[in-house]
Parts: structure tokens; C-alpha cells; sequence
């Protein structure tokens, strides 16, 4: 599951280095004040950036901050013409547009913008759907379902984006030229820094799309919660989670901050190993890296494998290793066999086939449908094995327990 496309002219892809997206920023009433852009210095600030190596920039003139004081249509507009008048044609960059709304992003796709980015992914205003199809655009959307970003963790956030590229695939609008964000930040009462943290540490399930990702986490509420600063000293923090994000995946990083973004993100790169792929003639074999059942399900159904197929399916699609400490020689010889029977297979010490050793560590190797069966198998066994059963279950759970991820 290779990444290798053309957005605007630039190739963005797991084989090409990750894309800096700069932030003009148009509105006093962001929350972070040092980003917002003076109109008769935006030509000045644009050429900086991409001097300093952005290839993206997003001008948005309407505050996305959950506690800003929100502005009209009409204002939002008289913000942005002007700059994209400046900007077209005198900036050696993709532009753009950040806006929910069908009727702003019709008029600066005349003015000059080349791309549309919706925070809401097309949710506020369906008919941005439509403005898209039209222009035959590039737009990048994020996860979202009622409101911008309201996904509770990644398997909302990707039921979510799977969501949109379908309605948006229904509405006429090119699939390859969708950018996917999964709305990092406190868009949210209800969205804690652990949602965040689990996003970012997820990223690379995002791969499964397909298509370009996009992380926009510069100075977020996630980082000051970590650092215990306020927004003007996140920016060894957004570097660092901007790296990350770019080792896990992303193709293109929103920042506030460019030199220094561009920095992190070429080292980020360059330790990111690229994704195997083999091509034949018409044949293609490719690595798909699958972390969760839904991750599972969603890949069945795009090969056009049945619903009650994928269902059936999913939990033969994620392997995993485990170690157990401990066990005495019966008990090992007991797993062993079982999991074998179920066929997984399962490693111990050599003195323990021939008894030679009262206990050994095991290495059990399955797919969560046989280590399911093996747990179930052993709840009426008897010595220490009901035990080791629920372990084998609390263990494997903890993956996407949240609260046992990243409470400290």
C-alpha cells in the first residue's frame, strides 16, 4: 500500500519527502496570536516561507479555535481576496483556502487558489461537495462527523474519513485528489490530550487509505498540555510531534513555524524507511500493514470483499507475539498444543519438550482469532491455565485501552 501521487504539480508520496504546508493566518481572533499575519505583509511573509522551503500555503482568514468570536461569511471573504490577489502569481507555491463554506471556496477558486481545505470534510456545507467536483480541485478534509473534528480517537476518525471519501467519491469529486487530516487538537470539550496522543501514535494506521496524510499540529493544545506552556513556547514541541508525525506517515506538515518545521521534517524523513513494493508488468505486490480489526475490514471492502466476508475475516488479519513468564513445563506443553490445534504455534525453551526443566517462558504466536480460541480453550483447563487465559485477554485489550496507553 504504496502513496504515490500528484497534488498540483508536486509529487506527494512515501517515496518523495514530506511536503511543508505554511500558515497565513488572517484572523485576530486565533489562539495563537503570534501567527496571525499583517494583509500589507502578506507577499513579504509568503516569500519567506517558501524560501524557507514550504511548498504549501494555507491562508485562512476565519479562526477554527473552539473559543474564538465568530465572524460572517462576508468578513471571512473581504479577508481573503486581497491576499489572494497579492499572492497570485508572485509566490512560487500551492495555495490553500482554508474555509467550511461552498460559496467562499467557489470565489477564491476563481481568485487564484488552487486547493480547498475543509476542516468540517464537507460536513458543514454539503455543497462544497459540488464546488470541488466542479473545479476539479485537490481538497484536504478533516475527520469529522457532526461538527469540525469531533472524532473520539482513531477508530472514529477513520470511520469517520471513510465516510467522507465515499460521499465525496457519490458527489462527483476525484478520489486522488483527496488529502486526509485527522484532526489532531482540542476541537472538542469532550476531546482530551489522550485522543491526541493516541492519534499521533496511530498515524501510520492512516495508510490504509491510501492517500496523502496531512497532520496540522503545530502549537496545539495537546503539546502545551505536555510542556505546561502557553502557545508561544509550544515550538520545540510541534517540532517534535511533527517528526513523529512524519516517521509515521504524514506527507504534509501545517505549520505556523517553517524553517524550523522544514528542519524536523527532512531528518523525520530521512529516517522513515520507504514501503516495500515489487512491480511487474500488470502485477503489483505491495506490504499492507494492518493494526486492528476495523483497519482489516475496511481494506476487505475496498477489494470489494462481502460485508459479512470482511466481519468473518477481520480477526485472522492481525497477528501478534506474546510472551508468558513462568509457565511450569505442563503448562507450556498444554499451550503449545493447543494453539497448534487452532494453528498458530507457540516457542519454548528445548528442556521443556523432554522435561528436563521445571518452568520456561513461551512465545505464543497467532492471529487474534486463534488466541481468542486458545483463552476460551484454557478458561477449563485446569492448574494455573484459566488464569493465564485472562491475561492473555487483559493484555491483548490493553492495546486500545486509552487510559492504560497513556495514563502516566
Amino acid at each position: 500500500m504504496v502513496v504515490d501521487t500528484t497534488i498540483c504539480g508536486l509529487k506527494v508520496g512515501d517515496q518523495y519527502p514530506a511536503h511543508v504546508m505554511g500558515v497565513i493566518n488572517l484572523s485576530p481572533e486565533s489562539f495563537f496570536k503570534g501567527s496571525v499575519v499583517a494583509p500589507d505583509s502578506v507577499l513579504e511573509i509568503a516569500r519567506k516561507m517558501v524560501e524557507d522551503g514550504a511548498t504549501f500555503l494555507d491562508v485562512g482568514a476565519r479562526s477554527t479555535w473552539r473559543f474564538s468570536e465568530p465572524i460572517s461569511k462576508a468578513e471571512e471573504l473581504k479577508r481573503l481576496l486581497p491576499v489572494l490577489e497579492v499572492l497570485d502569481g508572485n509566490v512560487d507555491a500551492v495555495i490553500s483556502v482554508d474555509t467550511m463554506f461552498s460559496e467562499i471556496a467557489e470565489e477564491t477558486l476563481r481568485r487564484g487558489a488552487d486547493l480547498v481545505n475543509d476542516v468540517s470534510g464537507f460536513t458543514i456545507d454539503p455543497d462544497m461537495i459540488r464546488v470541488v467536483a466542479d473545479h476539479g480541485c485537490p481538497a484536504v478534509v478533516m475527520a469529522s462527523e457532526k461538527v469540525p473534528g469531533d472524532p473520539l480517537g482513531m477508530d472514529a476518525i477513520i470511520s469517520e474519513l471513510d465516510s467522507i471519501i465515499r460521499t465525496a467519491e457519490a458527489g462527483g469529486i476525484d478520489p486522488n485528489g483527496l488529502i486526509l487530516d485527522p484532526a489532531i487538537g482540542r476541537w472538542t470539550e469532550e476531546k482530551l490530550s489522550f485522543y491526541d496522543f493516541e492519534t499521533l501514535d496511530d498515524f501510520d494506521r492512516l495508510k490504509i487509505f491510501e492517500k496523502p496524510l496531512l497532520a496540522a499540529l503545530s502549537r496545539k493544545s495537546f503539546i502545551g498540555e505536555v510542556l505546561e506552556k502557553p502557545a508561544p513556547e509550544r515550538l520545540y514541541g510541534s517540532l517534535a510531534a511533527a517528526a513523529i508525525a512524519v516517521y509515521k506517515g504524514a506527507h504534509i506538515i501545517r505549520t505556523h513555524d517553517v524553517p524550523e518545521t522544514v528542519d524536523a521534517v527532512k531528518v523525520a524523513g530521512a529516517l522513515r524507511s520507504r514501503p516495500s513494493l515489487v512491480k511487474e508488468a500488470r502485477y503489483e505486490v505491495s506490504v499492507v500493514e494492518i493494526k486492528t480489526p476495523q483497519d482489516a475490514s475496511l481494506v476487505m471492502r475496498k477489494l470489494g470483499a462481502t460485508g459479512v466476508g470482511s466481519q468473518v475475516m477481520r480477526d485472522k488479519s492481525v497477528h501478534l507475539v506474546l510472551r508468558i513468564r513462568n509457565l511450569t513445563t505442563t503448562e507450556a506443553l498444554i499451550i503449545k498444543q493447543e494453539l497448534l490445534a487452532r494453528g498458530g504455534d507457540a516457542a519454548l525453551t528445548r528442556d521443556a519438550v523432554s522435561h528436563e526443566t521445571e518452568t520456561t517462558d513461551v512465545l505464543v504466536m497467532g492471529t487474534l482469532l486463534q488466541l481468542e480460541r486458545l483463552a476460551r480453550k484454557l478458561e477449563g483447563q485446569a492448574r494455573s491455565l484459566p488464569l493465564i487465559a485472562g491475561m492473555l485477554r487483559e493484555c491483548i485489550a490493553n492495546r486500545s485501552d486509552l487510559d492504560y496507553r497513556y495514563s502516566r
